[in-house]
């Protein structure tokens, strides 16, 4: 058998991409930041935060199968800058109405909407170009580091935003969203990413729109082992986000909208994101990258968010969202290194797409449902005279945020329980012994 030394590598084309998203996501992270407060301020209440995430998450599912398409067929490279240049456009739009003084709560779902559709296209994208651009060695560490980008906007975003909302203003702050986003286009414009060989499995899901629609789900489907570690995710993505969607509600309900604390959490699970994407890039990673998912399901709901729902300082939950932040970079560079390796590189779009369909299909209804439940039901339990005051105020107190403490505590146990329920079937945790790499096979048939 001999080894496959077709694939290129290309460490420094990736590090330009990865230096212009650690600049566009630096912007984008600022402007969010500053818009949940702006949102926060105008309604008092956690329902629509949760609904933005869902109007940003809702079109990334229904449209996934039709957005792996276009990334297979097309150039990998177009489709980040399309993206980019969408979110660009989508913050003038934001940056108008603000000017004229009409900018109303709908406008963000209608924003995030658009957004989401075309960030659809860049997460599929950068993960199939890693594919083409480095060795399956370098796969952990360059999602790692992709994280890394994330988290290190995560850190500063919220300290600058925090720090520039009083003299700069609203409309300040998305304009270096604007600048931030014309740094990650110019960065895609100088940089070559190649394009697929078609593979065997390329070649049977050429065909008709249908036949290349429902190909990403037949070819999960066919391996029960990807299916299963995807069902973890469903799970644990459906009982994260009932805490997550209204933690931001949380923390400004019980600080009296304390923009200072706000931001000094999120620049706190941002560092934790920071820590642990470092420790996976020099680490590589656990070698059962099986372990990295599971693990990372149970020690962020356990040791994350049921801490972050009993925290009633910033201190508590500091250690909650550093905790579950750090298990992230583990969790999904695990996760990604699998399927690339498992993954032909010329179907990952249709493929990578079915599998943002199977772990984030029950996200929107989480979204909808985590408002609500906070708002109307909990909430009010936890109130003075509430009915579940009395059983649970020695857990998350009482009065304002109490409530979604409870409902993130309960998640966080939830969620890490799909964790451990992956241990219970072979086929999750056996996945990498049972499921090929995809240049092996190739090899083989070569040989």
């Amino acid at each position: 058998m001999e080894t496959n030394t077709k694939q290129p590598t290309g460490m420094k084309t990736f590090s330009v991409i990865w230096v212009g998203q650690v600049a566009s996501l630096l912007g984008t992270a600022m402007s969010n930041f500053a818009l949940t407060l702006w949102a926060y301020e105008h309604t008092g209440k956690a329902t629509p935060l949760a609904m933005i995430g869902f109007f940003f998450v809702l079109p990334q599912v229904i449209l996934s199968p039709f957005i792996g398409v276009l990334v297979d067929r097309g150039n990998r490279r177009l489709m980040m800058m399309l993206s980019d240049l969408a979110a660009a456009l989508t913050t003038v739009f934001i940056l108008i109405l603000l000017a004229t003084g009409n900018l109303q709560i709908w406008h963000l779902y209608l924003t995030a909407t658009v957004y989401g559709i075309f960030q659809g296209f860049q997460w599929p994208a950068y993960s199939a170009a890693i594919s083409l651009m480095l060795p399956k060695k370098h796969y952990a560490r360059a999602n790692a580091m992709l994280d890394m980008a994330a988290n290190t906007s995560g850190i500063a975003a919220p300290l600058l935003a925090g720090a520039l909302i009083a003299p700069i203003g609203l409309k300040g702050i998305l304009f270096i969203d604007l600048a931030s986003a014309a740094i990650a286009i110019t960065t895609l414009l100088v940089v070559h990413i190649p394009q697929p060989e078609r593979s065997e499995a390329g070649r049977e899901g050429k065909g008709g729109i249908l036949k290349e629609l429902t190909f990403g789900f037949r070819y999960i489907f066919a391996r029960p082992s990807l299916l299963g570690i995807q069902s973890v995710f469903l799970v644990g993505n459906f009982f994260g986000s009932l805490g997550y969607a209204v933690f931001p509600a949380m923390i400004l309900g019980r600080t009296g909208n304390n923009e200072a604390i706000f931001a000094s959490v999120q620049s706190i699970g941002a560092l934790g994101g920071l820590a642990g994407g470092l420790l996976i890039s020099i680490w590589g990673g656990p070698k059962r990258r099986v372990q990295g998912v599971l693990w990372g399901f149970i020690i962020g709901g356990l040791l994350g968010q049921m801490i972050q729902g009993i925290g009633q300082s910033l201190l508590i939950w500091g250690i909650g969202i550093f905790l579950a932040s750090a298990t992230n970079p583990m969790t999904n560079s695990s996760n990604q290194a699998i399927w690339q390796s498992k993954v032909e590189p010329d179907v990952q779009g249709r493929v990578f797409t079915a599998r943002v369909f199977i772990a984030w299909m029950v996200m929107p209804i989480a979204q909808l449902i985590a408002g609500p439940l906070a708002d109307q039901v909990l909430e009010p339990a936890m109130a003075e005279g509430g009915s579940l005051l009395t059983v649970f105020e020695w857990l998350v107190g009482s009065g304002t945020g109490a409530g979604i403490g409870l409902q993130t505590f309960f998640a966080g146990i939830l969620s890490a329980l799909a964790g451990v329920a992956g241990y219970f079937f072979p086929f999750i945790r056996n996945a990498e012994d049972i499921l090929p790499d995809h240049d092996a096979v190739v090899t083989q048939k070569e040989g």
